[in-house]
């Protein structure tokens, strides 16, 4: 028997490849939910109506529903109705500069969304596993206080016990998270605690930078997309402080997409991870210039405010040696360079250049 799958924000990088992934490879029905609203968060740059239509066309029975988070009733009627075998929620307001203009609209959408999300499953399908893409920046800016190397292009632990990157029993207290950092965190406790407290196969994943050629890529949100697309388009791309040498480590959406489904195999209850590409997928802003302008032929353009946003990372990558323990069978399958050489040529077919 066909399982079904439902996704929220199902328009974005991680939920339109689920949905490719999970219906196309794995042959779930899938239900998407989104309602566009990163174009709302972030202007016409932001719009995901171009990957909305290509789902509709490339993966068989995907159906569509136009649907609020914040909709109370309608989360729930619509979970009742279909009793997914699964859920995966990737919907999010995903800035964490964006959430101080907007701390209301945030809040009630990463927190108050995903409590509506939960309680629907608990209600209607308590036995589906329940995925909530989380984010590094639960941790706030505790990571700023681990003992940095200072290299020629990037920063580095300079402490033994962060050799492999940042764990899961990283601290996430007594920090600076940014309004979208707490309201993040109080999505992934309550994830926990739904699994924790009713049984539920709940699973967080503590996302690094998360990344692909699908990723509609603004500046205020997308890293790697929104550089390469500066870089294509000869913009100026600002580099707000640490010298542009703060590390992020990239995971491609696929290899996010094969993690869930490893889960999914074998479910634990109120599991937590760090997601991300590892410290061999990590990299600096000055390095990925120079990546980039190795693909493209084009040299970035760029300018420095030296004031970095607050809360953010130093330097960040992921300890992925829980998840691999966990899900042995699971590793990422496309490194950095095939990454952002994927991101270009996406960019350059939508935009025919």
């Amino acid at each position: 028997m066909q399982k079904t799958l439902l996704i929220t924000g199902s328009s974005g990088l991680i939920g339109s490849e689920v949905v490719r992934y999970f219906g196309t490879e794995l042959g779930y029905k899938v239900h998407g939910i989104d309602n566009n609203q990163r174009a709302i968060f972030f202007g016409p740059q932001g719009d995901t109506r171009w990957n909305q239509e290509r789902l509709v066309k490339e993966v068989p029975g995907f159906l569509h529903h136009e649907l609020d988070l914040r909709d109370r009733q309608g989360i729930h009627g619509l979970v009742k109705e279909i009793k997914p075998d699964v859920i995966i929620h990737a919907a999010a307001q995903p800035s964490h500069d964006r959430a101080a203009a907007i701390p209301f609209d945030d809040f009630d959408t990463n927190a108050v969304g995903t409590m509506n999300l939960l309680e629907a499953a608990r209600q209607c399908c308590p036995e589906s596993p329940f995925i909530h893409m989380s984010t590094n920046k639960v941790y706030g800016d505790a990571p700023n206080h681990i003992k940095m190397n200072e290299l020629e292009s990037r920063y580095d632990y300079d402490d033994l016990t962060y050799e492999y990157g940042i764990a899961e029993d990283f601290t996430i207290d007594q920090s600076k998270h940014s309004l979208f950092g707490a309201s993040k965190v109080a999505a992934d406790v309550m994830v926990q605690e739904y699994g924790r407290y009713f049984g539920m196969p709940t699973c967080c994943l503590r996302g690094g930078c998360l990344t692909g050629p699908n990723h509609a890529g603004v500046e205020l949100h997308g890293f790697l997309s929104y550089l390469v697309k500066c870089n294509l388009e000869e913009r100026e791309y600002k580099i707000y402080g640490y010298q542009g040498k703060q590390v992020r480590d990239n995971i491609h959406s696929l290899d996010v997409a094969r993690f869930m489904a490893a889960f999914i195999e074998a479910p634990r209850v109120a599991e937590v991870y760090n997601l991300g590409g590892g410290k061999e997928n990590s990299i600096s802003i000055l390095e990925a210039f120079k990546l980039t302008e190795e693909l493209t032929g084009k040299k970035q353009v760029f300018s420095y405010v030296d004031q970095a946003r607050l809360g953010d990372h130093i330097c960040y990558y992921s300890d992925l040696r829980k998840m691999q323990h966990h899900y042995p069978s699971w590793g990422t399958t496309q490194n950095l360079g095939e990454t952002v050489q994927q991101i270009v040529e996406a960019w350059r077919k939508r935009n025919k250049v």
